[in-house]
């Protein structure tokens, strides 16, 4: 009898699709009917795709999809073109229906009751945990997808999923690339990395949690957490960890001291935050990771309009109990001036949370909420220069129709937020990067050491300076910065990764440029690089391989058109990479 039930099982390697709607029961409360016909015919665009991408559909709930592949690039295109055809028909309508997607490679079993096994409760969890309108896949997909599509791959690290033994490395699939690769993405950090840290004091502030009891305002926790983190990076004796790497620790449950750990610092704060009315009570503590002993304790009874007093209270006892010796330069410049009105640092914050997940539609919804801000006080120096982010964001992805205008306005509301307020880091930031792009390198330059003066600790900065300094023929300082960048925030996005394979390129030192590209966890974007550093080292095979994967995400791509836009200052940079490219068969 055991026999038999054994030698009935069948075991296939396959991919398992589940596809579930979001807030199906509540949707059904407030109407039954609709729902279930807007339901009924979004699945049917589910079978219609999966149809195409050779899938069998197992099962169809009220509420969802269980389907099964061969090939997992099949199952994560199928998923893609439907919540793609999905959320373009929900672009007008009211109540859209909005789907999560898992996908899991493994082994399925298969008797006559039906399928099991652990692959198919691994693809149901990634479900459950993927963002609305998604696709979250395992690494086991990841791995065979990776060159083989050319979409966005957003590593979310290492996940707990409930009843699954061992965690698993997730991934979110983004139909567009661009703007994914300043995702934060868990690495393991070297050890000379850590042992930098150690030469002064070091702090991760980890994002606050929200007890307000309504989770439509968690946004406002995040951007506490990330200015109180702004306001220690000002410190130049104080090693701060970027605020991206901080927040993949968010809505986990982990000690202080595996956190410092992983991150090689010494000092761990942490907090709470509760908004009710125009009152808000702030509670943090500061611990020592190496003693494992609290060493501060503090809570905030305040009214909002004194926020920005409570955040520099924190970020000065912070300082002191690290025994950070502060210049009178460093603490005359960590006050901003804040709005005339405390609506507009609230759209501030609002817009924080939209344009930190570099994606179209989060970018235009930010400067929604950013414009917002300005209309409420266009002399609020933030509003002017969270404006300008949003447009360089548009530029450098080609998000919107007219470039040339979008970085004209980016300089624009840079200048006007410098005007408004000279020790804010952001306006030169972004003037930085419009300046660049406009091939106005000394100016670009300028005003990248004014933001680094006043904030020394931002890495995200550091990377876009180094890119600058490399655009202006000194890539062996784009290095050395870029470095620096990656211990400030172990968890860096591919970004760096690709400002360090150019510095690279730039200095002739091909094998460092191809090992720094092949850590991207999004190879479509490092193509380029990759063929032209191959093609000058002679590997011409390799070099057509990763040629051919270019014009396979750009198909129009032309070499001479690519060239016109680089911001290089010389052009025997712009020509040494040409030629690498043409060596490659780009033309």
């Amino acid at each position: 009898m055991t026999g038999e039930s054994k030698n009935s099982v069948r075991r296939t390697l396959q991919a398992a699709l589940f596809a579930d709607v979001v807030g199906y029961s509540r949707m059904m409360g407030e109407d039954e009917l609709a729902t279930l016909k807007a339901v009924r015919e979004n699945i049917g665009i589910f079978q219609t795709h999966c149809n195409e991408h050779e899938g069998t559909i197992e099962q169809i709930r009220g509420d969802g999809v269980f389907a099964i592949f061969d090939s997992a690039v099949n199952a994560v295109q199928c998923a893609i073109d439907a919540q793609h055809a999905i959320n373009s028909m929900n672009e007008n309508i009211e109540r859209p229906i909005k789907f999560r997607v898992g996908i899991n490679l493994g082994e399925v079993l298969r008797d006559d009751t039906g399928l099991h096994g652990d692959s198919l409760n691994i693809a149901s969890r990634l479900e459950s945990m993927a963002e609305p309108g998604t696709v979250c896949v395992s690494s086991a997909v990841y791995e065979q997808i990776r060159n083989k599509l050319a979409f966005g791959y957003e590593c979310l690290g290492e996940q707990r999923l409930k009843n699954i033994s061992e965690p698993i490395t997730a991934f979110c699939v983004h139909r567009e690339v661009d703007g994914v690769t300043m995702a934060a993405s868990p690495r393991v950090a070297t050890a000379q990395q850590k042992v930098s840290l150690a030469t002064k004091p070091s702090v991760v502030v980890l994002p606050f949690k929200d007890r307000s009891g309504n989770p439509d305002e968690g946004w406002f926790a995040d951007g506490i957490t990330e200015d109180i983190t702004s306001n220690l990076s000002k410190f130049h004796n104080l090693f701060v960890i970027a605020r991206n790497s901080a927040f993949l620790y968010k809505d986990r449950d982990i000690r202080p001291q595996q956190v410092a750990k992983e991150l090689g610092v010494r000092y761990v704060a942490q907090g709470t935050i509760r908004k009710a009315g125009n009152r808000t009570r702030i509670s943090v503590e500061l611990a020592d990771a190496e003693t494992e002993h609290m060493i501060w304790a503090e809570r905030y009874d305040r009214n909002l309009d004194d926020i920005f007093e409570v955040q520099d209270e924190i970020a000065n006892t912070v300082v002191a109990a690290t025994a950070v010796q502060i210049e009178a330069s460093e603490a005359g410049r960590s006050s901003l001036i804040p709005p005339s009105d405390m609506a507009a640092y609230d759209l501030v914050l609002q817009g924080q949370q939209y344009v930190l997940k570099y994606r179209r539609p989060d970018n235009h919804e930010a400067r929604r909420l950013y414009q917002a801000a300005y209309d409420v006080d266009s002399r609020y120096a933030r509003a002017n220069a969270a404006i300008s982010r949003t447009m360089n964001i548009d530029w450098r992805y080609a998000w919107c129709e007219d470039q040339a205008t979008a970085l004209d306005q980016a300089l624009e509301y840079a200048q006007n937020a410098i005007a408004l307020d000279q020790v804010d880091a952001r306006g030169f930031g972004e003037l930085g990067f419009a300046h660049l792009y406009r091939k106005e390198h000394d100016a670009a330059l300028d005003a990248y050491d004014r933001a680094r003066k006043l904030n020394p600790n931002d890495a995200d900065l550091m990377s876009d300076m180094a890119d600058a300094l490399c655009h202006a023929g000194r890539s062996e300082e784009g290095v050395e910065l870029l470095k620096k960048a990656m211990q400030l925030n172990p968890f860096y996005p591919d970004q760096y990764l690709w400002h360090l394979g150019g510095a690279y390129y730039n200095l002739k030192q091909y094998e460092e440029a191809i090992a720094a590209l092949q850590k991207m966890h999004n190879p479509a974007e490092g193509r380029r690089l990759l063929a032209a550093s191959c093609g000058q080292l002679g590997r011409i095979e390799e070099a057509k391989y990763h040629a051919e994967k270019v014009l396979e995400a750009h198909p129009s791509f032309s070499l001479k058109a690519w060239a016109d836009v680089q911001p290089d200052k010389f052009q025997k940079d712009v020509d040494h990479f040409v030629e690498g490219l043409e060596k490659a068969g780009l033309h």
